[in-house]
């Protein structure tokens, strides 16, 4: 009797990360900083124009995630 082949286990993303991070053509990855998104109202104006700005992600961290997204 044939025994039967067994599928090789494909790793998924993370799909929250994956709508988080934005990996751009050289192959750094970017994210926004953590609360520019809603109740900015509260914070001042230098604090919410300094989170507009994109974070290129740390070498160690590329490292650990690069195989998620």
């Amino acid at each position: 009797m044939a025994k039967k082949k067994q599928k090789k286990n494909k790793m998924k993303t993370h799909s929250s990360l994956k709508k988080v991070l934005n990996i751009r053509q050289s192959g750094s990855i970017t994210m926004c900083a953590q609360g520019g998104l809603h109740n900015t109202g509260k914070q001042s104006a230098k604090r919410s124009r300094q989170k507009r700005n994109a974070n290129a992600l740390h070498k160690s961290d590329y490292k650990r995630i690069k195989d998620m997204i």
